[in-house]
């Protein structure tokens, strides 16, 4: 009987010690997959440099349907912003900047 004791005392010892050590790193595995979405999210966005107004835009969602409704104002047909002439971007990116967002965030 006395060895058992001893045994599950030696158990609930171990167990007491290595708890904190396992919640943090099941903690620490969580917050590392959030932030590998992040950066995903982020690798997945163009960047874009605008020359004129030295400053660099994120291509998202939201850069994506001002650019369609600024193609539907001028009456064009829809092509993908990289697949335009340089001219034709920087365009756009004076458009952008004389008509920002009320939250325009670059």
């Amino acid at each position: 009987m006395h060895l058992m004791l001893r045994y599950l005392g030696s158990f609930l010892l171990g167990v007491a010690l290595t708890a904190p050590v396992a919640i943090q790193a099941s903690t620490n595995f969580r917050d590392d997959s959030r932030q590998d979405a992040r950066e995903r999210n982020q690798r997945h966005q163009r960047r874009y440099y605008d020359r004129d107004y030295r400053d660099y835009h994120r291509w998202n969602d939201r850069e994506n349907r001002r650019y369609r409704s600024w193609g539907v104002e001028r009456h064009e047909a829809y092509r993908p912003f990289y697949k335009l002439q340089r001219d034709r971007q920087r365009a756009y990116w004076k458009y952008r900047h004389e008509h920002p967002d009320g939250d325009d965030r670059r």
